[in-house]
């Protein structure tokens, strides 16, 4: 009998229903990645190389960029060789070490999104006292609660994966997606399940809770106060099209493995990598576009490029 506690190496699979037209995914892909890099990297140029963007706002939209320029790093080149070259292997700790990094980063927009949301309520509801509390000492006890709170959740999750027996090490993914691995396991997987979503409700839903109420109140504000609001109230209509488009892509990967549904498995997986991915090359292309301050120094760099 094989000992079911042997499989310390894994084959990523993610797409095979396609057979010979597996290796055509390399070019959407690879573009969708160049396009990221790109994109990310001029709004990190523009906002560190310009003083007056300095501000806790852009700061903030910086950090943004930050994460969408890291993430596709720790799964699309792999997957990108994956296509190309049919270079599925991956061990046990590379597997767990990816889902961590990916899920950790990951996480952190749906944060940021929240720091940004309580900018705006700052900004439009108490404008007098903005600068003082988005001063780096007050606004730290809304940053460190929530960094120990990703590190907690999602050092959980991956540790409890690590310590399951595998039946199959033949991954239906081209990364390591928690669920993706954990349904792997032998015996029961209730125990993660449970984190599983316990995580999700104390991270992303937690904050497009929190993120939806402080908009409610901007909204409310700045239909109380007439015209005063209106410029810093498009910033906040810029958050919500970005939170809408994350939000919809996570819902859909989500649902895809916790609900019992027909849908092809290139289909599950085809969402869940747009989860990750496609936010990395939309947030800064719509932040350029919608972002008056970004979009005028884009715009003269260009010139001067002429």
């Amino acid at each position: 009998m094989e000992n079911v506690s042997s499989h310390q190496h894994f084959i990523l699979d993610g797409f095979h229903e396609l057979g010979a037209l597996r290796p055509l995914l390399f070019i959407p892909f690879s573009i969708m990645f160049v396009v990221s890099l790109l994109s990310n990297c001029l709004l990190l140029y523009i906002i560190v190389s310009q003083r007056s963007l300095h501000s806790p706002m852009y700061v903030l939209i910086g950090s943004m960029a930050c994460i969408d320029l890291s993430l596709p790093l720790f799964f699309v080149p792999n997957m990108l060789l994956s296509f190309l070259f049919g270079w599925r292997g991956i061990s046990l700790t590379g597997c767990l070490l990816q889902m961590y990094f990916i899920h950790f980063v990951g996480c952190f927009q749906s944060t940021l999104l929240l720091w940004m949301a309580l900018d705006r309520y700052f900004a439009i509801c108490t404008p007098l006292y903005y600068h003082q509390r988005m001063s780096a000492p007050r606004f730290l006890k809304f940053v460190v609660p929530l960094v120990i709170r990703n590190v907690l959740m999602n050092t959980g999750i991956v540790s409890l994966a690590g310590t399951l027996s595998f039946c199959t090490n033949v991954i239906n993914h081209c990364f390591c997606e928690h669920m993706a691995l954990v349904e792997l396991a032998c015996g029961s997987t209730a125990v993660n399940n449970l984190l599983g979503l316990l995580t999700v409700f104390l991270i992303p839903v937690f904050d497009v809770i929190f993120i939806f109420g402080s908009y409610v109140v901007i909204f409310s504000s700045v239909r109380k106060s007439g015209q005063s609001g209106v410029k810093a109230l498009h910033t906040c209509v810029t958050h919500v099209v970005v939170i809408s488009v994350s939000l919809t892509l996570a819902l859909i990967a989500f649902l895809s493995y916790r609900i019992r549904n027909n849908l092809p498995a290139a289909v599950r997986v085809f969402f869940s990598t747009m989860y990750l991915l496609f936010p990395s090359c939309f947030n800064p292309i719509i932040y350029g576009i919608r972002t008056t301050e970004i979009r005028q120094h884009i715009l003269k760099m260009l010139d001067r490029l002429k």
